[in-house]
Formats: C-alpha cells, sequence, structure tokens
C-alpha cells in the first residue's frame, strides 16, 4: 500500500489545482483520510434529515459546500446515518423513541442543483499523485452508500424515493436511479458525463439503468455523454413521475397518500425485481476496479478536461445558467 500523502505534498498539489479545488474538497484531513479505513471526520454536517411521523417518511437533504459534489465529508455523513437505519431494522429516532419508516427520500438544498457526482477536484490530485489506493477508498465509501439503497437498506418495508429538483449529473445521477422511484421536476437535466473526460460512472449507472431500461439503452445513454431534461427521461422510462417545477415535494408527498393502500404489495413487486434482476455487492466492486483502474490511466489531456469541467460547474454555482437538453457539460 502506497504512504500517505504528506501535508507538503498535498499543498503542493493544492496550489497546482487551487481555482479547481476550493468548491470540492472540504479540507486536507479529508484526503489523508482516505487512507485510514473508514475514518472520516467531517467538520459540519452535509446531510441533513428530517422525520415525518404521520406518513412515516425520511426526508434527507443533499446540502454540500461550495460544488455540490459527493465529498468524502458528504459521503460519510450520509453513511452514519444510513448505517443506523440498517442496524434498526428501518426504525429511526424520532423525539427520543424509536418510529418505523416507510419512505425514504432523498432530495436536495441546493437550488437548481441535485448533485453533480464524484469530487472531481479530489480525483485530479489522487490520479496526478499515483494514489490508486486512496482513489479505490474513496470508490469503495461510494459503493457503501450507494448499494444499501439499491436494496432498500435490507429493510423489505421501506420504499426509496428520488426528488429531483436540479440538475443530477454522474455520480448524483446514479444515487437518483438508486431509489425505487424517481420524481422530477420538468427543468431538472440528467446525464453521465465522464465519457467526456475518456472514463465512464463507475458507481451502479450501468446495472442500475439496464435494470430500468434495458443494456442497449443504458450503453447509449453513458456512451454520448448528453445531458438530457426530465421530460426525455420520462419518455425513456427513467423517471417515474413527472411535475412542473416547484411541485415536487408535494409531489412526493401526494405519491405516498394515493399509494399508501397499496404499499404493501409495491413493496413486494420491489422485493419481485430485486429477485428476478438483481444487482449484488460483489457485482458493484467488480465495476468500481474497472473504474480505479481506467481512471488511473486517464493521460493528461483526459485530466485537463476534468479540470475544466470542475471550473465550468465552478462558473455555474456563481452564474446558476442551467444545460441545454442534450448538451454535453461545457468545458
Amino acid at each position: 500500500m502506497k504512504a500517505l500523502l504528506t501535508g507538503v505534498h498535498l499543498r503542493a498539489l493544492l496550489r497546482k489545482d487551487l481555482s479547481i479545488c476550493q468548491g470540492g474538497i472540504m479540507n486536507l484531513s479529508e484526503i489523508i483520510n482516505l487512507e485510514l479505513p473508514r475514518k472520516f471526520s467531517p467538520l459540519h454536517s452535509q446531510f441533513e434529515i428530517e422525520f415525518d411521523p404521520d406518513s412515516k417518511t425520511i426526508w434527507s437533504w443533499l446540502n454540500p459546500l461550495g460544488i455540490p459534489c459527493f465529498t468524502p465529508a458528504l459521503l460519510s455523513g450520509i453513511r452514519a446515518h444510513d448505517s443506523m437505519l440498517e442496524a434498526n431494522n428501518g426504525f429511526i429516532t424520532h423525539d427520543g423513541a424509536l418510529h418505523k419508516a416507510n419512505y425514504y427520500v432523498v432530495g436536495s438544498r441546493v437550488a437548481g442543483i441535485f448533485n453533480f457526482g464524484g469530487d472531481l477536484a479530489l480525483f485530479l490530485m489522487l490520479i496526478r499523485s499515483g494514489e490508486r489506493d486512496a482513489l479505490a477508498r474513496y470508490a469503495s465509501l461510494c459503493i457503501d452508500n450507494i448499494y444499501p439503497r439499491i436494496k432498500n437498506y435490507f429493510c423489505p418495508t421501506l420504499t426509496t424515493i428520488s426528488l429531483i429538483q436540479g440538475d443530477a449529473l454522474g455520480g448524483g445521477f446514479e444515487t437518483a436511479l438508486a431509489s425505487d422511484i424517481l420524481i422530477a421536476e420538468e427543468s431538472a437535466q440528467m446525464g453521465l458525463p465522464e465519457i467526456l473526460f475518456n472514463l465512464f460512472p463507475g458507481r451502479g449507472a450501468y446495472s442500475l439503468l439496464a435494470r430500468r431500461i434495458g443494456t442497449r439503452q443504458a450503453e447509449q445513454l453513458i456512451t454520448s455523454g448528453k445531458i438530457h431534461s426530465a421530460r426525455k427521461m420520462h419518455e425513456m422510462g427513467v423517471v417515474d413521475v413527472l411535475v412542473p417545477d416547484g411541485h415536487g415535494k408535494k409531489a412526493v408527498e401526494d405519491w405516498i397518500c394515493a399509494n399508501q393502500r397499496r404499499r404493501n404489495g409495491f413493496q413486494a413487486v420491489m422485493g419481485a425485481r430485486n429477485c428476478v434482476d438483481p444487482i449484488e455487492r460483489n457485482e458493484l466492486d467488480k465495476i468500481t476496479d474497472l473504474w480505479v483502474d481506467a481512471a488511473m490511466r486517464l493521460e493528461e489531456r483526459d485530466l485537463k478536461m476534468i479540470s475544466r469541467i470542475v471550473r465550468s460547474q465552478t462558473r455555474r454555482m456563481d452564474n446558476n445558467t442551467p444545460i441545454a437538453d442534450g448538451a454535453t457539460v461545457a468545458a
């Protein structure tokens, strides 16, 4: 195993890519801790939880600082909550008591953005410094987060819902796909831009899309690198419910209310889907290994493209400019 990145080495890398790193990695300790199994110490919570005891719904909100991507701190916060949910077999603590959760919704606090996916600034530094083990730990933490959601947190009576009120790209789109139901507002955009920098989405996109729309369409979506509107994704069968802007949260509440009386049957259907077309941890781990190997083979021109994409993300945050339907991410 490679030695830990030294503070001097990290600061040199940060100076080299300072303009793209400010919105991604929270601090040096996050990178260093990638070499230490499961030792993540976020300075603050980037993952907010609310619970509605009437509908028995967990509302979770992604709220990262800087560029809205999956930093180690955000991933750590999600895993800390979800591991307790799994240990309690779908029960959540609310007002000092355990309550059974029937629904688990994931959304975003960032206006116009669900999530941009992987921490590209982190990728740049780890790839350029040859830190394969650290990159593999980051990728493994991503799977630690997404696999339990694919499996409904190992609780057959828990339904998962993604509320997409903004752009879901790369790993952000993969996270949305991990839920049983996708509800999206019309202005939301979705896509997998990794092919633009000579990589592919390694967090389960192929498996999840193939299960929803078939392998052929999944490959076309992945290899095109195009960003599509929520309406287009709805037509393709990726999005389950399409609603006007500003109606996303109510649409989730309406869906839960409308399906309450048949909840047991619906959850059984989702269980049957997992039996007929299962996605297992070893499948995701193998794909992740492919992703890490591919990432470490990226050439300088590919890394420069990643740098430009992060700058584009930063400008997007500054200007709040949406991406055109069918476009690729600006370079």
